[in-house]
């Protein structure tokens, strides 16, 4: 898997490496700023860019924006952002296109190394990856006068391993149930949320973030 890293504390981004050279990874470029990190992407169209949202030089969402902009010139371009916050904006902008192939985790995610190689390869391989505070931030904004309200414990449990990229199987191990109950909660979730059920994983996660965050 080739890989392009955005990064600007040094003990940190050399840590990203060896992390990731350590499972396989290939590391095309290591950066620590917007501008660089834009020409590294375009240039070298790696599998999966991991990236600090806030990057020299205006320390904002400088990582963020540059990602944005190679996935418009790199339509599809596998990008996972990493944030020292929860900022629900950021998952917004990511999840705009509804193409896929994103990830936001927070910084903390890292030193679960097996995690955070995880949702990298994930978002490589196409998927989408939400770290479970973002997650359950959007779905505590649910109040009693909208539809998320109606969901039952177990559905809103669901619904949050369904938004963290989650497939069925996935769920039910978490959960310690049976596939078909799954498939049942799901069913009742996409009814109560008024969306439409898809047999595509990353479709379903991107409908009920956005009907979520809307």
């Amino acid at each position: 898997m080739r890989v392009v890293l955005a990064e600007d504390l040094a003990l940190l981004r050399e840590g990203l490496v060896s992390l990731l050279e350590a499972h396989g990874c290939t590391i095309l470029a290591a950066v620590d700023n917007g501008p660089s990190l834009l020409k590294a992407l375009v240039e070298h169209r790696p599998d999966v860019a991991v990236v600090d949202v806030r990057l020299p030089p205006s320390f904002t969402d400088e990582g963020l924006q540059a990602a944005l902009e190679a996935r418009r010139r790199v339509p599809g371009l596998p990008v996972l952002v990493l944030s020292q916050y929860v900022e629900q904006l950021y998952a917004r902008e990511l999840l705009a296109d509804g193409t896929g192939a994103v990830g936001y985790l927070l910084k903390d995610r890292v030193f679960d190394a097996a995690q955070f190689v995880d949702a990298v390869r994930r978002v490589a391989g196409g998927g989408t990856v939400m770290d479970p505070e973002v997650i359950a931030r959007l779905v505590a904004r649910g109040t009693r006068d909208t539809p998320v309200a109606r969901l039952t414990p177990r559905e809103l449990e669901v619904l949050e391993l369904m938004a963290q990229g989650r497939s069925n199987a996935a769920i039910a191990q978490q959960l310690v149930v049976t596939e078909r109950a799954v498939a049942k909660h799901t069913a009742n979730i996409f009814g109560k949320l008024g969306l439409a059920v898809s047999d595509d994983d990353n479709r379903r996660v991107l409908a009920v973030l956005a009907y979520l965050n809307r």
